[in-house]
């Protein structure tokens, strides 16, 4: 038996599941263990309508691919879905699985700050990103927040059961965060490799023939040739260089900019136009945000 690629309610996912029913549905949590599916279920491509944080580990045969690379179990792994994501998987029996699956649905955080905050949580919005390895610690700390998510679920619903539920999400998501952090510092390695890789994209961007012909390059369309999702790339650079890419592109507009106005006669629409704007009155402002001076002051400041 293979699980339907698309699951659109935390109910829909139980019955696939062969689970009771969920106590709430809008929001469940339970372990791998407490699966009764068919021992043959096989877990392939699965896009599902609510939020999903899961834990895997200690499974001795398949793969997961998330995002661009593939995973296996041995260490405590995390993934991070929003509603409309696709997790791929391999050939993973789900008798062999273990860790938990934490469903959230859009709706349970209507009415909550985290509504609009939750897809700022870069790993929710990495297009299926690189996973999150965790220490035997860290992975403590979120059984222990998983474990009162459960309990406040099991317990008697009253007027302060969904504020509780609300907060330990919350919480969940700040160490995640957390440690997703740790992760980029501990990657140095790969990571300097990628920022190699990245200036060296952004020379070939703003040499002079890319230039005229494309403009300057967009996050997205750096992001695509380092085969990463823009928001992963950011958050990476953020962490080694304190920029995001967005930022990172705009010095090197700034720094061109400074190039063709004081070694060219092209006049400043010209020169926006060569740089990727529409409208010169866009590259003003970005201009004097960054210098303080426009480009017609700082042309002027060489003659």
């Amino acid at each position: 038996m293979k699980v339907p690629g698309k699951i659109s309610s935390i109910t829909e996912l139980h019955g696939v599941l062969k689970l009771k029913r969920p106590i709430h549905p809008l929001i469940s949590v339970f372990g791998f263990s407490e699966i009764s599916a068919e021992q043959g279920t096989l877990l392939s491509a699965v896009v599902t309508g609510f939020y999903v944080i899961a834990l895997k580990k200690d499974c001795a045969s398949g793969k997961c691919r998330y995002g661009q690379q593939y995973y296996d179990f041995d260490e405590g792994v995390m993934y991070f879905m929003a509603p409309g994501q696709v997790l791929r998987f391999e050939d993973i029996l789900l008798s062999e699985v273990k860790g938990f699956i934490l469903a959230v649905h859009p709706d349970f955080l209507h009415g909550y700050p985290i509504s609009g905050r939750i897809k700022g949580y870069g790993y929710f919005s990495y297009s299926s990103n690189e996973a999150l390895y965790l220490s035997e610690r860290e992975e403590k700390s979120v059984m222990d927040i998983v474990g009162n998510i459960s309990n406040e679920i099991e317990a008697n619903m009253d007027a302060f059961t969904q504020d509780l539920l609300i907060s330990n999400i919350e919480l969940l998501l700040k160490y995640c965060d957390r440690f997703y952090n740790r992760q980029f510092l501990t990657q140095k390695k790969s990571n300097n490799d990628l920022l190699s890789r990245f200036e060296i994209l952004l020379d070939r961007f703003f040499n002079d023939d890319e230039l005229s012909v494309g403009g300057a390059p967009t996050v997205l369309k750096i992001a695509s040739e380092l085969n990463l999702s823009p928001n992963y790339l950011s958050d990476m650079l953020r962490v080694q260089t304190g920029q995001t890419t967005q930022q990172h592109i705009q010095a090197r507009i700034i720094e061109k900019a400074k190039e063709l106005l004081s070694t060219t006669g092209l006049s400043v629409s010209e020169i926006a136009y060569q740089l990727g704007f529409e409208h010169a009155q866009s590259f003003h402002r970005l201009f004097k945000f960054r210098t303080s001076v426009s480009p017609s002051e700082f042309r002027e400041s060489f003659n």
